[in-house]
């Protein structure tokens, strides 16, 4: 991309943002990946906080969050109108059969089947309907590069689960982080790899620059950078759900996002956010596109009461979010 050219960029947008609102795309969610915990067995992707975590991480069993706080979680998205972008874990920090387990509750708080982006896994079958679909972080999809950033995350093994994925009937998602030095023209491995594996969503991420990576002096993508990726896609594919995921200091990269054809939102510390000028901006920033919300970032009757709707032994948990998110942190 030698030559930059800003009109094309905004027809992109433009062109992208009717062909939304033909589709009827005209709510916005608020998504929250739920984290099972900070271990990760793999732990040498170039850009992950959690690859900074593995050798300070003696026992990686205390690092596993307690699963009524996992549980606890989910209630209070459910009560927000918040929806569970997927269950995320590091390889090997949880069991099969404890994340199904912990699905299996997720689905009858939410009543809503759970994405899973747990890791390369070929215990599929062992899932049910808990499970609305598989992730795979592929997170660069152009291969050659994909080995640099993500050396113990083969990508042909991604794409066979995901294959397995969708065999099985389940649906199918990837990761894709936008920022780690990748080239626009790599959009179009990407656009293969959504067709060849027939991906139902794509949850585009900006690189979030932690301390003790490589990646700590990066700075994240331009916004019309991002936004002409996503405009693309979405041209390319009207059907696909697309998330896209910002940061707290990226709060103005919401709207032209939306616009560019994004189904949802993420990448935001909803406690911490609840209530602040920084909630009440990214409700702002989903007004001015036209669109309506899917959840609140202000509504402070919707927190209900201190004590967990479900089960009792999840109170401490629900009674703990309540608080936090009354708190304004951000003043």
């Amino acid at each position: 991309m030698n030559d930059i050219n800003s009109i094309e960029t905004l027809e992109l947008i433009t062109k992208a943002n009717n062909l939304s609102l033909k589709k009827g795309y005209d709510e916005i969610s608020l998504e929250r990946a739920v984290f099972l915990s900070w271990w990760c067995d793999k732990g040498d992707c170039k850009f992950c906080y959690m690859s900074t975590q593995k050798n300070k991480i003696k026992d990686p069993t205390k690092a596993k969050r307690r699963v009524n706080n996992i549980l606890a979680e989910a209630e209070m998205c459910s009560r927000l109108g918040w929806n569970i972008e997927f269950l995320s874990g590091g390889y090997k920090s949880f069991t099969t059969s404890e994340i199904k387990s912990i699905a299996e509750n997720i689905h009858s708080i939410t009543g809503d089947g759970v994405w899973l982006n747990t890791g390369i896994t070929s215990e599929l079958e062992e899932y049910g309907s808990e499970i609305k679909g598989i992730t795979g972080a592929v997170e660069a999809a152009n291969p050659e590069f994909q080995k640099t950033v993500c050396p113990s995350k083969p990508l042909d093994q991604i794409s066979d689960m995901l294959d397995k994925a969708g065999d099985l009937g389940f649906k199918k998602a990837i990761t894709i982080i936008l920022g780690l030095g990748e080239s626009f023209e790599d959009i179009e491995y990407l656009k293969d790899y959504i067709r060849e594996h027939k991906i139902d969503r794509v949850i585009f991420y900006s690189l979030n620059p932690h301390p003790e990576t490589e990646y700590v002096n990066s700075s994240q993508p331009a916004s019309l950078y991002y936004a002409k990726v996503v405009s693309t896609i979405r041209l390319e594919f009207p059907d696909l759900e697309i998330i896209c995921g910002t940061w707290t200091d990226n709060l103005a990269n919401i709207g032209i996002l939306i616009l560019s054809g994004a189904n949802g939102i993420t990448k935001f510390p909803l406690f911490k956010m609840f209530g602040t000028k920084y909630g009440k901006r990214v409700e702002e920033e989903v007004k001015w596109t036209g669109r309506t919300l899917k959840g609140t970032f202000t509504d402070k009757s919707k927190l209900g009461p201190e004590k967990s709707e479900i089960n009792p032994e999840l109170d401490q948990y629900i009674k703990r979010y309540i608080k936090d998110s009354l708190k304004n942190k951000f003043k």
